[in-house]
């Protein structure tokens, strides 16, 4: 991709993350929806920071933009539950990331040499990182616009065609034992996907789909949720606690038919769909129920990059290993994007969601949450 193409992308992305804001009529741009995310406002005012951060203050040296606002939107400097008061008027929100926007359009379009000199910019790296960040947070923005949808809902939904439960497909293909290229390339891969690797597979099976509505629905009726047989001990121990009886976004109507929940409020469910919205928990025990298991992170890449797999970045696909630094990994831009995360607490998760945008559908990225989380567009495929 040229660096104009790139530079348009870039626009593509600003525009998209403005456009789940502009809407908003009151303050629900402040509210945190969801524990574990930050209020729309500021994934917007995050990512206008992050850009002028790297574009201004580390390339060119300038942190008059950056500096007044850095306590506010540097993550780790405010709470989550404090982010959404520490917001100025929507108005002014639109207006300063339009401005800065606009400031960072041209130092781009002008190319100073201190800009085109500098090492970040070599092979446009800094324009695929912040394509990628605008992009991530993208897809965050609409979890958080889906908790809002939850909040907000009514029990007034009728599923007309409610869905029914169906076996577990057996549609699988085999992987043949060999030594396989993993990881990613630069200047697109993110820190954690480099080097890329030789990973030495045995022979494994793997579904063609992912896991669909009505197939976990089977397990639902079944008393997935209630037989501890299925789950591990931390996954039961979960459990027992939340007390999880469907995916997170479901819902049930007056006559006992499931729908769903998302962004743009109740909707009927396909059974046919990729399931999403459930933890690495509900996954596993769906996969031990169901008589399998969950691949490995590197058998879902493999098996991807062979096109075995069908319906990939239709939900992501979680995996049961922890997320973990490749042999040789070297943080990059700095530390805190993926280093602090190799705690065995975060496992890998492979393929994106139907919201995912382009640019971090790859086969070699690597997400990664902590195996309770529920509000990611998360579900399953099936290895044995």
């Amino acid at each position: 991709m040229s660096s104009a193409a790139l530079l348009n992308e870039l626009r593509l992305t600003q525009e998209l993350v403005m456009a789940l804001l502009e809407p908003l009529q009151d303050d629900s741009y402040r509210r945190q929806y969801h524990p574990d995310l930050s209020p729309l406002g500021w994934h917007l005012g995050h990512c206008t920071y992050t850009e002028c951060y790297w574009l201004q203050e580390i390339v060119l040296g300038d942190d008059r933009f950056t500096a007044p606002v850095a306590d506010i939107y540097i993550a780790g400097m405010t709470p989550k539950p404090e982010r959404g008061a520490r917001l100025p008027p929507i108005d002014v929100l639109i207006q300063w990331t339009l401005g800065m926007q606009s400031l960072n359009a041209e130092t781009l379009d002008t190319a100073p040499a201190a800009l085109v000199e500098h090492p970040l910019m070599r092979d446009d790296y800094l324009l695929h990182f912040l394509i990628q960040h605008y992009s991530q947070h993208y897809e965050n923005m609409l979890a958080v616009l889906t908790q809002r949808a939850l909040a907000l809902a009514t029990p007034d939904f009728q599923a007309s065609q409610p869905i029914t439960s169906r076996p577990t497909r057996q549609d699988r293909v085999c992987v043949q034992p060999g030594h396989y290229r993993v990881g990613g390339t630069a200047p697109v891969a993110c820190d954690n996907e480099l080097p890329a690797q030789q990973a030495t597979l045995g022979p494994f099976e793997i579904a063609r789909n992912p896991v669909s509505n009505s197939e976990y629905l089977a397990f639902m009726e079944d008393g997935g949720y209630a037989n501890a047989a299925h789950w591990s001990d931390t996954g039961w121990q979960w459990q027992q606690q939340y007390k999880a009886g469907s995916p997170e976004h479901w819902r049930l109507d007056d006559a006992g038919n499931w729908y769903g929940i998302g962004v743009r409020g109740a909707y009927a469910l396909d059974g046919s769909d990729a399931l999403h919205g459930i933890s690495q928990h509900e996954a596993a025990a769906f996969a031990r129920w169901a008589g399998g298991r969950l691949p490995h992170e590197h058998q879902w890449e493999v098996a991807c990059r062979l096109q075995f797999l069908e319906q990939t970045g239709r939900v992501w696909e979680w995996c049961h290993n922890p997320f973990y630094p490749y042999a040789g990994f070297k943080a990059f831009p700095y530390k805190e994007y993926s280093q602090p995360w190799f705690d065995d607490h975060h496992y890998s998760l492979r393929g994106g969601s139907l919201h995912t945008r382009p640019a971090v559908k790859r086969a070699s990225f690597r997400n990664f949450h902590t195996p309770e989380k529920r509000h990611i567009f998360a579900g399953l495929r099936l290895a044995w």
